[in-house]
């Protein structure tokens, strides 16, 4: 009967950090890319690029994908559909071009959820790029709260290769 309350102890325990913790995350990377604003930007709004530089999809390259709608659009969306990277979809749901590009993320598998992509690209001197990649999105209770502090880790190395992935694309 002790060995009862234990564990309800420690699930409620459990619950109770997972309320006190953090119900959301955001991710904020920044590079200098030596082309113009506007030739990072086609990178960005185009998705037909998406795999060339994006880092979970180099992590699983044979993952299915599908492209719809005009690049640089409303609406312009790539879905994915993997073993490693699970299944979710990327649509363009505003821009400014080519200074700013909100899209939509949206992962179905391994679990659902939903988050805000946003990208600004600053022209500085000599034909340079300062681009900003920001992301944000809810963390559902109780497990992606009590996994937040892993999932910022992660997020923050694979948004810094992708932005090195970036780099690369661009001045090639």
């Amino acid at each position: 009967m002790i060995i009862i309350y234990i564990l309800i102890a420690i699930i409620g325990l459990v619950l109770i950090i997972a309320a006190i913790l953090p119900g959301k995350y955001s991710i904020k990377k920044e590079i200098v890319i030596n082309k113009p604003a506007a030739h990072v930007y086609e990178r960005i709004s185009n998705l037909n690029h998406y795999r060339d530089w994006n880092p979970w999809h180099k992590m699983e390259q044979d993952a299915k994908s599908e492209i719809t709608g005009a690049p640089g659009t409303v609406g312009h969306k790539f879905a994915w559909d993997g073993k490693k990277i699970g299944q979710g979809s990327l649509t363009i749901k505003g821009f400014t071009a080519p200074q700013e590009i909100t899209l939509d993320l949206e992962f179905i598998k391994p679990w659902k959820s939903t988050a805000l992509d946003s990208w600004t690209f600053d022209d500085l001197q000599n034909g340079t790029t300062k681009v900003v990649w920001e992301n944000n999105g809810p963390l559902t209770y109780p497990m992606a709260r009590l996994m937040g502090p892993m999932i910022n880790k992660n997020l923050n190395q694979q948004f810094e290769q992708g932005l090195k992935n970036l780099k690369e694309l661009c001045e090639k």
